[in-house]
C-alpha cells in the first residue's frame, strides 16, 4: 500500500507520549507524510493531542486507529513491552509500521513481528533515527573508504542521568526499563554497522561479547552498563549505556591512520535541523580534517521520509535498519543482557 504519487502518506499514532510528540513535529515538517489520527488509552488524551498538533482523528483504543481506514502508516511510541502487539496488529491490518527502538523485547518477538509484517506485505522499519540521518551515511563512507585506515576499535556510549522514578518508563521493570534496552540498542547497532561497514557489508555480527552492568538494589534493572565486542578481522568495540549516569554520547572509531570523532551520533544535527561535526585526527591526535553535515531537515522529518521512500522496494535501504539488520540487534541486547542477569517476564 505504497503513498500514491503526489499525494503524503497519512499516518497514525499510536500514544500521546513524549517520543510521539518529537515524531508529529517532525511529520508535520517532512516532505511525504500527513497526520491522520492519533490515539491513546485516554480518549481525552488523544483529543488533547490530536488539537495540539490538528489531526483530524483522535482515538481512545490502540485497535481503533489500526481500523480506521484513513491510516496509511502506523508509528508505534508506547513502552518497549507493547511493541510487540500492536506491531503484529497493525501489520494485519494491512497498515505500514515503524516501531520506536527496541522494536521488540527480544530476538524472539522481533521475529515475530518481521514475520508478520512479511506475511502481511506491508513495510516495517525500526525507528532508530539517527540510521536516517546524512551524517551516518557519510560516516559509513569514511569507514568504508579506509579514511583513518583500516578499522581496528571503536567507541560508542549513549547513557544520560534520568529522574531515579522507580514507577516511571525507564526504571520499571515491567515496562521494559534499564539502559540496555532504551539506549544501549544505539551503540550495538552503531558499532555492528561499522564494522559491516569496514567488511563491506550492511552489518555485521560480533564473534564475541561480554558485558556487566550496575542493576540497582530497588529499581532491579541495569542502570548503566558496558560491554565489549569482538568481530571479524579482530575489530574491538567498547560500548556503554545507562538511564542513571551521564556520559559523553559520543562514537570514536580508531583506525591505522587515525580516528574519526562523531561528536553527536545519535541526534546528528539536532532535533530540528543544524550542523554536525566529525573530527578527523591523526595517530598523534592532531585535527586534520573537519566534516560538516548541515541539513535544514528536522530529524524526525528525516525519517518519516526514509520510509516513505523505502514503501515500493518494501524495506529500508541500509544504513536505516533492515529486517535482517533488527534481528540482529535484538540478537546482541539478549546477549548483553544475559551477561549481567538482566531479564523480563517476556524472555520466557
Amino acid at each position: 500500500m505504497p503513498a500514491a504519487e503526489n499525494s503524503k502518506i497519512s499516518w497514525g499514532i499510536i500514544t500521546a507520549g513524549k517520543i510521539a510528540r518529537k515524531f508529529c513535529n517532525g511529520v508535520l515538517r517532512s516532505r511525504t507524510g500527513a497526520l491522520a489520527a492519533v490515539a491513546a488509552r485516554d480518549i481525552e488524551r488523544a483529543r488533547a493531542f490530536a488539537t495540539e498538533f490538528d489531526i483530524p482523528g483522535f482515538h481512545g483504543s490502540y485497535q481503533a486507529l489500526i481500523d480506521d481506514p484513513s491510516v496509511q502508516a502506523v508509528y508505534i511510541g508506547t513502552p518497549h513491552p507493547m511493541h510487540a502487539r500492536w506491531a503484529i496488529a497493525a501489520a494485519k491490518a494491512g497498515k505500514h509500521v515503524l516501531c520506536e527502538k527496541p522494536i521488540g523485547m527480544n530476538r524472539a518477538e522481533a521475529e515475530q513481528i518481521v514475520a508478520a509484517a512479511g506475511e502481511a506485505g506491508v513495510f516495517l522499519m525500526e525507528a532508530f533515527m539517527y540510521r536516517c540521518h546524512p551524517q551516518t551515511a557519510r560516516l559509513v563512507e569514511l569507514v568504508r573508504s579506509r579514511r583513518v585506515g583500516e578499522l581496528r576499535a571503536l567507541r560508542a556510549t549513549f547513557s544520560y542521568k534520568g529522574t531515579h522514578d522507580l514507577n516511571g518508563l525507564k526504571l520499571n521493570r515491567k515496562l521494559g526499563g534499564g539502559g540496555i534496552l532504551d539506549v544501549g540498542c544505539y551503540p550495538v547497532s552503531m558499532a555492528r554497522l561499522l564494522a559491516g561497514a569496514a567488511l563491506g557489508r550492511d552489518f555485521e555480527q560480533p564473534l564475541e561479547l561480554s558485558g556487566m552492568a550496575r542493576i540497582g538494589a530497588q529499581s532491579g534493572v541495569d542502570e548503566y552498563a558496558t560491554a565489549l565486542l569482538k568481530f571479524e578481522d579482530d575489530v574491538l568495540a567498547q560500548l556503554a549505556c545507562g538511564v542513571q549516569l551521564a556520559m559523553d554520547n559520543t562514537v570514536t572509531v580508531f583506525g591505522t591512520q587515525g580516528r574519526i570523532e562523531v561528536l553527536s551520533p545519535w541526534f546528528g544535527s539536532g532535533i530540528e535541523g543544524g550542523t554536525a561535526s566529525m573530527l578527523i585526527k591523526n595517530t598523534a591526535g592532531e585535527l586534520e580534517e573537519e566534516i560538516v553535515t548541515a541539513t535544514d531537515d528536522w530529524l524526525y522529518a528525516i525519517e518519516a521520509d526514509t520510509v516513505t521512500a523505502s514503501l515500493e522496494r518494501g524495506r529500508a535501504h541500509s544504513p536505516a535498519m533492515s529486517w535482517d539488520d533488527t534481528l540482529g540487534n535484538m540478537e546482541v541486547l539478549d546477549h548483553w543482557r544475559r551477561c549481567v542477569g538482566m531479564h523480563y517476564s517476556s524472555d520466557t
